[in-house]
């Protein structure tokens, strides 16, 4: 995987990120109840990264990158969780870290601007790194844990009840991120309803696969574009295996995509013509997808 582009992307348009999304992104956090936890149960540190990693030609240090236990978590101030609560996990790519994809992609305002009754969980991977390694997450039961350590941290700041247990579960990310999202599918320890990648499918295919077919409920979508090294290739791999199962999948365009297409069908695989950034906030297809998921609700009004 080579994201050099994403990089010089995100670096470039830094300034005109803030000065754009920054009022928007501020007026979000009035609305929004945003906080930050540490969990002992998050990707690192990890002992696969205590020396380090080289990625991309570039060496990544334990101590700038490999150290972050924090999570940070959205919810909306009239959540209304009392014997359970949804969650979605969303899971940063290449050079990222989790308030900065939170902003640049308008992951805030989107999931406000969706009202659903839910939390938007983001956990920090590998930080401001080229490394789609998902640490810790990719052992078995761990995601489990970070659940409810993600709980507890909601019961502290008293917006659910003390009792309340986790309800639906569906995870997101995009580019590297998928890698650490087909782990907890296979052995998180937890069901998963829903998972949602923005050209995000690098690998992890046939554990997507054997997921699908072990949980006839579950979800996948695949929103994926002509660029990068992968997602397109692997996409129309894991396609042509379904079909040979006989599995039912619709595969669309974007321009063609709609409301009842997302919430309607099981297997979905949406091909764009944007670029790799671009899917999730031009336009707002992370609040159109997710938003449309039949797992989740809205806030009544």
């Amino acid at each position: 995987m080579n994201l050099r582009n994403q990089t010089f992307q995100i670096v470039a348009l830094l300034l005109f990120n803030f000065l754009a999304f920054g009022q928007t992104f501020g007026q979000a956090n009035k609305r929004a109840v945003i906080f930050h936890i540490h969990s002992a149960h998050s990707p690192f540190p990890d002992t696969a990264r205590m020396h380090g990693h080289l990625g991309d030609g570039v060496f990544y240090s334990t101590a700038d990158h490999y150290r972050d236990s924090t999570v940070l978590i959205i919810a909306p101030p009239r959540l209304f969780a009392k014997k359970q609560v949804d969650l979605i996990f969303w899971f940063h790519g290449w050079h990222n870290n989790v308030d900065n994809a939170a902003q640049y992609y308008k992951l805030v305002t989107q999931f406000m601007a969706s009202g659903l009754n839910a939390v938007l969980v983001l956990p920090e991977a590998a930080k401001d790194a080229a490394d789609s390694y998902g640490g810790k997450l990719e052992n078995p039961g761990v995601f489990r844990s970070l659940v409810a350590d993600v709980l507890s941290g909601l019961k502290d700041e008293k917006l659910v009840d003390k009792n309340c247990k986790p309800g639906h579960i569906l995870l997101g990310g995009h580019s590297g991120g998928g890698e650490v999202i087909a782990f907890i599918v296979e052995k998180g320890g937890i069901k998963i309803n829903e998972a949602i990648l923005f050209d995000a499918l690098y690998d992890g295919t046939e554990k997507f696969i054997s997921w699908l077919n072990k949980d006839t409920d579950a979800r996948f979508i695949h929103f994926f574009t002509d660029y990068g090294e992968g997602p397109k290739e692997e996409s129309q791999r894991m396609v042509n295996l379904l079909k040979n199962q006989h599995t039912a999948l619709v595969e669309t365009e974007e321009t063609a995509l709609t409301p009842a297409a997302i919430e309607n069908n099981r297997l979905l695989y949406i091909h764009s013509l944007k670029q790799h950034n671009d899917i999730i906030f031009s336009p707002d297809n992370f609040r159109l997808l997710f938003e449309n998921s039949p797992f989740l609700r809205k806030i009544s009004k």
